[in-house]
């Protein structure tokens, strides 16, 4: 199987990669955030985002927002384009300097109100994150991971987790709180025995172009054993853009190169992980019109 558009050699530098061929099926970027420039670039114009996208047969975008100015964007971008649902909460990396500003309820307050549009589906990201934040955030991170996994119990809507460098906390705080009945793990960085963990538990874990790099055999493994009823793809664009193009800006239109990655790691043809990861997504969060 091939990545549909393998035109990294003598492209010219800092031009956005290619569109890739087509998928045969329709399918959905899981995780996106289409309000954000990369590098301190522009913002992209949404209309245009939506187009290449559905050109390749990305026809549905999950968008989230992850602070409270990309909260309310998202929420006003699901209800004017019906291509759209959304996600709301708080990053784990934006709860500490809210904390020491004293800031964190009224943040909280607001995230309570968005998600419960009707075109929010999603309490997401939350999680934790021991990359970005040092050993003095954990605290208030664990606090506010088991404040967003109550919210999206009490509101009925499905859980995406950001999990930087931080499995085992993750897993445990799930176990004590008790998870909400649709669980995603965005962007899976985990290795194969997490991977084993979140199926057993009956997790929906989500790739994003990480899963293409060369460097990646470990998360390949881990992807290897999801049944195919439990995986999704994504971008979290504008960052993780999958090879030949890692490093460029990534975009809901690059979903075909890592799904048929992602093909040749479970031994399927593309058809059947289009079809599962679209009837994943229509399950997870209802239809999108």
């Amino acid at each position: 199987m091939t990545d549909g558009g393998g035109h990294g050699a003598g492209q010219e530098r800092g031009a956005p990669p290619p569109l890739p061929d087509p998928l045969p099926l329709p399918v959905v970027d899981n995780h996106t955030h289409v309000d954000t420039a990369r590098d301190g670039g522009e913002r992209p114009d949404l209309s245009e985002v939506i187009r290449q996208a559905r050109s390749v047969g990305v026809d549905r975008l999950v968008q989230v927002g992850c602070d409270l100015e990309a909260a309310r964007w998202t929420v006003e971008t699901a209800v004017t384009h019906p291509e759209v649902i959304g996600g709301v909460a708080l990053h784990p990396n934006e709860v500490p300097p809210l904390a020491a500003r004293g800031d964190l309820a009224a943040a909280y307050a607001e995230i309570e109100r968005l998600a419960q549009h009707p075109r929010v589906r999603v309490v997401g990201e939350t999680g934790l994150d021991y990359f970005r934040t040092g050993p003095e955030g954990r605290d208030v991170q664990h606090e506010s991971f088991r404040w967003h996994i109550d919210l999206a119990k009490r509101l009925g809507k499905a859980l995406q987790i950001h999990d930087r460098d931080s499995h085992e906390d993750v897993l445990r705080i799930l176990a004590e709180e008790g998870a909400p009945p649709v669980t995603v793990l965005h962007c899976f960085s985990g290795d194969i025995t997490v991977a084993r963990e979140c199926v057993e538990r009956g997790y929906y874990l989500s790739f994003a172009g990480t899963v293409t790099f060369k460097s990646a055999k470990s998360l390949r493994d881990a992807l290897s054993i999801v049944p195919l009823s439990q995986v999704l793809v994504e971008t979290d664009a504008p960052y993780l853009t999958p090879h030949p193009w890692r490093g460029g800006t990534n975009a809901p239109y690059l979903i075909p190169v890592t799904l048929r990655s992602m093909a040749t790691t479970l031994n399927v043809d593309v058809p059947t992980l289009c079809r599962a990861v679209s009837d994943n997504a229509e399950r997870i969060y209802g239809g999108w019109s």
